[in-house]
């Protein structure tokens, strides 16, 4: 019987872009999660525009996120910090350029994990339901959820992007607290308005409207100017 199986959709690691034309950005540091779902060409276009404009990344991976590296794309991510921020740039194709600094997720010390350390906010991308149920009810079981916590509990913007489908009642519930307590839920569902031509048009669609919540504007998009008169 022939493998029916779907062939992974290969993730190449992104080309250079050239220099943003913005003026220089903050040094204070914007926090980047990457949970354990589906999607991590999200985090890798994010990551891309974000040092590429020279933004200051402190970037925490989930546990599970190694498994999905593995799974979608047959890639070990490295577990040594210093070793991964090298993972990181190569797969976003920005090797020189921003500031990043990745963190172990069991490494409930780091200076994100502190309401002291100073931040833009902190952006979680894609967002497990499993990291939303936590983040709804408080709970801080690793470096990640602990840093998404504490932007709650200081006002600052939390800005989460659930990549998930069907969404449950459960999941709706959880999602509608955190929108309560002020987080800002950008689902990644993209637009066609702007002409999207390949998958990273779409993605990047995506990636925008997440950075708006934070006042970002690093990626080239084709906003909505109004309808068509006649």
């Amino acid at each position: 019987m022939p493998d029916l199986s779907p062939s992974p959709i290969p993730l190449s690691p992104c080309p250079p872009i050239p220099p943003s034309p913005h003026p220089p950005v903050s040094p204070i540091p914007l926090i980047l999660g990457v949970s354990g779902a589906s999607g991590l060409i999200y985090a890798v276009r994010a990551l891309k525009y974000l040092l590429a404009a020279d933004y200051t990344i402190e970037l925490v991976a989930s546990k599970a996120t190694y498994q999905v590296w593995q799974a979608e794309q047959q890639i070990t991510m490295p577990g040594d910090p210093e070793k991964q921020s090298q993972f990181w740039r190569e797969q976003a194709g920005e090797m020189d350029k921003g500031q990043l600094t990745c963190h172990a997720w069991q490494n409930v010390g780091a200076a994100i994990a502190s309401g002291s350390f100073r931040t833009q906010g902190m952006l979680v991308m894609p967002c497990s339901m499993s990291t939303v149920a936590k983040l709804a009810v408080g709970l801080s079981s690793d470096l990640l959820e602990r840093a998404a916590d504490v932007q709650i509990k200081e006002g600052r913007k939390l800005v989460v992007v659930p990549r998930e489908t069907p969404l449950s009642v459960i999941h709706l519930q959880n999602l509608t607290t955190l929108a309560q307590a002020g987080v800002k839920i950008v689902p990644a569902i993209p637009a066609w308005y702007h002409q999207p031509q390949t998958i990273e048009d779409l993605v990047d669609f995506v990636v925008a409207r997440a950075l708006d919540q934070f006042a970002i504007d690093c990626i080239p998009l084709n906003r909505w100017q109004g309808g068509r008169k006649g």
